[in-house]
């Protein structure tokens, strides 16, 4: 039996039926918080145990990661058998989530209103790539697809002339995230009133909204003051700034930085009409460029000390290698080495703090099914192909 930790979703049992990234992220973040989450995955897997080297076959490490701490049930949703042994794990639980398109969940009769009517209360949420209200309901959707509908690549060619995605499962993170709070708030209602309820998660909309909060700006209005687009975010010269060996990223943003920066440094092109805030964001492609000639004349070094010094936000530009021996990130305890049957991990581990109810990584990402006994032992029954064997035996 899965040993819970006092996190703040103790308690809590989640029947997670999702694949691939955005799902299995919610979820995971969810078990690090304390849920007992019970993967449901068909006999083949979860594709994405597969996507990825690893110790051993079917457990890549970006499955690893995104699935530790839960545990793995094969049902075979096609059966009998295998509905059967959902609908008695739905039963007790207080989550269905689940990342198939809609007809795909209501064909196998796990729609919600199949779910509700064998428990009312249960926290319901759909993880898809389109909302079901509009026409692209049943399109299939991946991080790429998804990057491009929301204007990211656009975006991209504004900054650097080329089209292109940023280098991260951006889409898939966010709306994992968004699916994370969307749930836990609908747990929170349920927490008041005893009311389940059903909560659709989109990553289309959730990116859509997520790329507007700044871009929507000025077309927001009626009548629109202009076209969509935050103009710093879109400035070509918006880039780390090259030094005498290496690169920074810096940001004089405010006037009282922009300042101390100017009284500091007295570059020769400092002049009354860059004083304010204002006045440098209509004139901001000028003003980046500008900085970067300074910045070329000292050493990365040199100029972290200064700027920190100022109060001025700067940032050398490290790889990503180097975030695993981050002083900081070592000093807060970020990362967990947890033993598995395949030897230490260290995983990055949970990035928020609770006084009373911390969470921390929940264990080893599980082998396919292996908990598929012990979770049937708990409800006081065999598991759904033993139960099956047995009739068919008599």
């Amino acid at each position: 039996m899965r040993t819970s930790h006092p996190g703040p979703l103790s308690g809590v049992r989640v029947i997670d039926l999702t694949a691939m990234v955005m799902g299995p992220y919610c979820t995971q973040i969810m078990a690090d918080l304390g849920a007992d989450v019970i993967k449901i995955e068909p006999p083949s897997g979860d594709n994405t145990r597969y996507i990825s080297a690893g110790p051993e076959p079917g457990m890549g490490g970006v499955f690893t990661n995104i699935n530790r701490g839960k545990r793995s049930v094969v049902l075979d949703l096609r059966t009998a058998e295998g509905k059967d042994g959902l609908s008695a794990l739905i039963e007790g639980g207080d989550v269905f989530i689940h990342s198939m398109r809609g007809k795909a969940i209501n064909a196998l009769g796990f729609g919600y209103p199949e779910v509700a009517a064998i428990n009312p209360t249960i926290v319901y949420t759909n993880c898809y790539g389109y909302g079901r209200r509009g026409p692209d309901a049943n399109r299939t959707a991946y991080d790429d697809t998804i990057q491009a509908e929301c204007g990211l690549p656009y975006v991209q060619q504004q900054l650097t002339g080329t089209p292109s995605y940023v280098g991260t499962i951006l889409a898939d993170k966010v709306a994992g995230m968004t699916a994370l709070y969307a749930t836990t708030m609908a747990l929170f209602h349920r927490e008041r009133t005893g009311e389940g309820q059903e909560v659709e998660v989109a990553m289309f909309e959730t990116m859509a909204a997520f790329m507007l909060v700044e871009h929507a700006n000025v077309a927001m209005f009626t009548p629109p003051l202009g076209p969509p687009g935050y103009p710093r975010a879109l400035a070509p010269n918006r880039a780390p700034y090259r030094t005498k060996d290496g690169l920074i990223s810096a940001l004089v943003y405010n006037d009282k930085q922009w300042s101390a920066f100017v009284d500091a440094v007295k570059p020769p092109w400092a002049r009354p009409e860059f004083a304010t805030l204002a006045q440098r964001a209509q004139q901001v492609e000028t003003v980046y460029a500008l900085l970067a000639e300074t910045f070329r004349e000292r050493t990365t070094q040199d100029w972290l000390d200064l700027l920190r010094s100022l109060e001025i936000p700067a940032a050398p530009v490290r790889a990503l290698d180097e975030l695993l021996d981050d002083r900081h990130l070592n000093a807060v305890g970020l990362f967990e080495t947890v033993d598995t049957p395949n030897g230490p991990v260290r995983f990055p581990g949970v990035p928020t703090w609770f006084s009373r109810t911390p969470g921390r990584v929940a264990g080893p990402a599980p082998r396919l099914g292996a908990h598929t006994e012990e979770i049937f032992d708990e409800l006081g029954r065999g598991t759904p192909s033993r139960e099956a064997s047995d009739r068919g035996g008599k």
